[in-house]
């Protein structure tokens, strides 16, 4: 009955960082670090090595469960499936109806999670400067230089779940702002919806799969390499990062896409597919409410959510130390 508890308790922790991950700017990494399960985690990812593939090879299943610590990642991957599945829906209709809101939400979100790394640094020298501009332009180059719409295709899809896995497991960044920035982040949100309210058809599930494939694929491979780049370049990591969530902002911006601005207010001109002729977001982006007051609203509390959860945090970590 204890394990049973225990493991339910891991479950409901798994629900808490799946909310987080579904946010762009607060890191599921952060809530695992808040709950006291984040060392248990890293270490349960790294022993999924050389030796539990050939136990699970050579048929001895409960070995290599134990190895993995099998009950603890089961728990806690059950819960960020039910917490995804269940807050999709919502994400898909607050990004097609207030878009404004939405992203001035995740912009106060993000803007705050880059205070807090740049806080952890200390004693600057010329070089961390340096280190933060390099990581400001890239993340302008990488959101102003990449297509608006990426491909959709699954060989992307399977990079995109790769890579926003890495960054799901490091405190201070989060897999859906990774999303976010390689532009699938309202892609994969809208195939949930589809799937979660069952209309969901074959690629939809697909898709899905070939995401997970990636994102177990991305943890193994990426994760040590993680680790050891923390361990050896902590502060350069940590600068470059930083940066690269500052320079983003261009992409959250809340009327960077004024499209979706104008469809959440006149949905009439929705067309059927492919996006408004320029010519008529041209026409209609000086007749659409911006919302600014609103948009200032909810930037403020995204900010004021990412200290909340970053200052709660620092106090659990100074009870335990």
């Amino acid at each position: 009955m204890k394990n049973y508890l225990k493991y339910l308790f891991v479950t409901v922790k798994g629900i808490c960082m799946g909310a987080a991950d579904v946010i762009p700017g607060v890191s599921g990494g952060t809530i695992a670090f808040m709950t006291g399960i984040y060392e248990e985690l890293v270490g349960s990812i790294n022993s999924i090595n050389m030796t539990a593939v050939k136990l699970l090879f050579t048929g001895k299943f409960r070995q290599f469960w134990r190895h993995i610590n099998g009950n603890f990642l089961f728990s806690l991957i059950l819960g960020i499936l039910i917490s995804i599945l269940s807050l999709a829906k919502l994400m898909q209709y607050l990004l097609d109806y207030q878009p404004v809101q939405t992203w001035a939400f995740f912009f106060g979100l993000i803007v705050a999670s880059s205070i807090f790394i740049l806080r952890g640094i200390k004693a600057w020298k010329f070089k961390d400067f340096i280190m933060l501009v390099f990581g400001i332009i890239l993340g302008v180059v990488v959101c102003t230089l990449s297509p608006t719409e990426t491909p959709d295709g699954l060989w992307f899809i399977l990079l995109c779940g790769a890579i926003a896995i890495c960054a799901m497991i490091l405190p201070g960044i989060s897999g859906s702002f990774i999303l976010l920035v390689l532009g699938k982040y309202k892609y994969m949100m809208s195939v949930i919806a589809d799937i979660v309210s069952g209309k969901g058809e074959l690629m939809d599930f697909v898709t899905v799969i070939v995401f997970i494939i990636g994102a177990a694929a991305g943890i193994i491979a990426f994760s040590k390499f993680l680790h050891w780049l923390l361990q050896h370049y902590h502060r350069e990591t940590l600068l470059v990062m930083a940066g690269f969530i500052i320079g983003s902002l261009v992409k959250v911006w809340p009327w960077s896409d004024m499209q979706t601005v104008i469809l959440s207010q006149y949905p009439e001109l929705r067309p059927a597919e492919g996006l408004l002729a320029p010519e008529i977001v041209s026409q209609y982006s000086g007749m659409v409410d911006m919302h600014v007051g609103g948009a200032i609203a909810f930037a403020l509390v995204g900010f004021v959510l990412v200290v909340g959860i970053e200052v709660a945090s620092s106090v659990i970590a100074k009870k335990r130390g």
